[in-house]
């Protein structure tokens, strides 16, 4: 009896701990060297414009059930970041992201989280927790939009970050936690001028 009340207590935990909400014990592990509940990896792969393949297509549902299609953002850059709520690193990550999406808001470059685990309220509160502004897709139950990449350069590791040009071409991908905002920050800007 005392055995199944602690995997119990265990469960009640670790479904705490990958809501989302105010406890944020796996972004604070991974700061401090702990690699629970993700993928290593830190890799920045940029394309030559002459070397980047068809534009990426699809499509799917956000966490509020609205449509999004990555054609939505033709003549846009679009950052599109995947993750869950339960990624250390992609809680890490987080605030850099935003401060980026805020930076361009209507100035060239869009974001677009893809939530590859979590169901609507739990990315819902993610959000909330970190103040993220931009819509993420659900891509748990039909895997769509990780297909749709995996043609050109495919996601290894989360979290994985892409930027695709204002074309919707792969331009970049960043394996692993974006590590220093300035390094999106650049991509991202020099994306925006790119044919300008």
């Amino acid at each position: 009896m005392r055995r199944r009340t602690l995997t119990v207590a265990a469960s009640l935990i670790v479904m705490v701990a990958l809501s989302g909400c105010s406890n944020d014990a796996l972004a604070e592990d991974y700061l401090n060297g702990g690699n629970s509940n993700y993928i290593t990896g830190q890799d920045i792969l940029e394309v030559p414009a002459a070397d980047r393949g068809a534009p990426i297509v699809f499509e799917g549902e956000t966490d509020e059930g609205n449509t999004l299609a990555r054609s939505d953002y033709d003549g846009s850059v679009l950052v599109v970041n995947f993750w869950y709520a339960g990624c250390a690193p992609c809680r890490a990550e987080a605030p850099d992201l935003e401060a980026i999406a805020q930076k361009y808001d209507g100035n060239g470059a869009s974001f677009v989280g893809v939530n590859i685990y979590d169901g609507a309220e739990t990315s819902l509160a993610f959000a909330r927790n970190f103040d993220i502004s931009y819509p993420s897709l659900l891509d748990a139950k039909q895997g769509t939009v990780r297909l749709s990449f995996a043609g050109a350069i495919p996601p290894q590791a989360v979290p994985t970050t892409f930027v695709l040009d204002k074309e919707g071409r792969v331009a970049a991908r960043i394996l692993g936690q974006v590590q220093a905002r300035s390094i999106l920050d650049t991509i991202v800007r020099d994306l925006v001028a790119e044919g300008s």
